[in-house]
């Protein structure tokens, strides 16, 4: 089989015979050629369309970061707000604390016939020193500093109650009476348990009993026994949770296996307020109160002091 190839044109004449190996050769190149041509043309439409399709994505991840950056920097911006209110009230309330503070202090130093020079709690003591650099003072959180408030102000409580007991101790606020160690600890229940050698309810051996039991129901009333200002209000080994009071003179007194505390350290109780609930915590075999009555930190028998009659 073999394929002749003629042109014809004015001037000139062109023939070729191909045969049967040389026209597929030229049909095969053809192909190839006609290929790569179709190739390369929709290559080149598709490339503008990638590249803006990129371009596309490209702008819409950028615009969701930018977003997400927004909103948190509102969610930032509010938390400051708020966190700032805090702070503000908190030194408010400081403030009045403070003013309080100065009132009786005040009155406490006229009475005791303090001089105003040396006594001025209305300006800042003296005071100096060497001046930190800027390396040495470390910036804090606002969270840092409403922790720090939160603590300042506690410690300004307890030193407002303290002050309280000892205007009301200066001034003779009727306290003589109120001091006056006295009664039963609690408003329902019996004596069951007397101070001195006794055995052991755990182990059966003879040991010591420092105070008095009184037992009753759970969650009962327990009351202080004279007026005072509370130095321990938290668990102890052997009485659970326990409540101390010191009542001048050397005395204090102790209520322990308590269910729930009432009051804290700092606070100034009175006689016949309730400070506790009884339970049964700590080394104890069901609810009742453990009360000890303490002369220059040594236990005594407080058995006379129950039948006591109050002033």
């Amino acid at each position: 089989m073999s394929l002749t190839l003629l042109y014809r044109g004015k001037n000139v004449r062109f023939s070729m015979r191909l045969n049967k190996l040389r026209w597929l050769s030229a049909v095969i190149i053809f192909a190839l050629v006609s290929g790569v041509i179709v190739y390369l043309v929709l290559s080149t439409n598709e490339q503008p369309n990638s590249s803006a399709n990129y371009l596309a994505s490209e702008r819409t991840d950028t615009s969701d970061q930018q977003t997400a950056i927004n909103v948190t920097e509102i969610n930032n911006v509010e938390l400051n707000k708020q966190q700032l209110t805090a702070l503000t009230m908190k030194l408010a309330e400081l403030q009045s604390h403070v003013l309080r503070l100065n009132a009786l202090g005040g009155r406490l130093a006229d009475n005791a016939n303090i001089p105003e020079k040396e006594f001025d709690l209305h300006k800042l003591p003296p005071s100096g020193g060497p001046s930190a650099t800027r390396a040495d003072i470390s910036i804090k959180s606002i969270a840092q500093l409403l922790v720090e408030i939160t603590q300042l102000e506690n410690s300004l409580n307890h030193k407002e109650n303290q002050l309280t007991m000892l205007e009301s101790l200066t001034l003779g606020h009727h306290i003589e009476n109120t001091r006056y160690l006295s009664g039963r600890p609690i408003t329902k229940g019996w004596l069951s348990s007397y101070f001195g050698l006794r055995k052991d309810p755990f182990n059966g051996r003879p040991s010591m009993h420092k105070g008095i039991d009184f037992a009753g129901k759970e969650d009962g009333e327990i009351i202080a026994t004279a007026s005072g200002i509370v130095s321990w209000a938290d668990d102890r080994y052997g009485y659970g949770l326990l409540i101390e009071i010191n009542h001048g003179d050397g005395l204090k007194t102790r209520y322990g296996h308590n269910k729930q505390l009432l009051v804290n350290v700092g606070d100034v109780v009175v006689k016949g307020q309730i400070i506790a609930r009884m339970g049964s915590t700590g080394r104890s075999t069901g609810p009742h109160v453990h009360y000890e009555v303490l002369r220059n930190n040594k236990q005594i028998d407080p058995i006379k002091f129950v039948y006591r009659k109050a002033k």
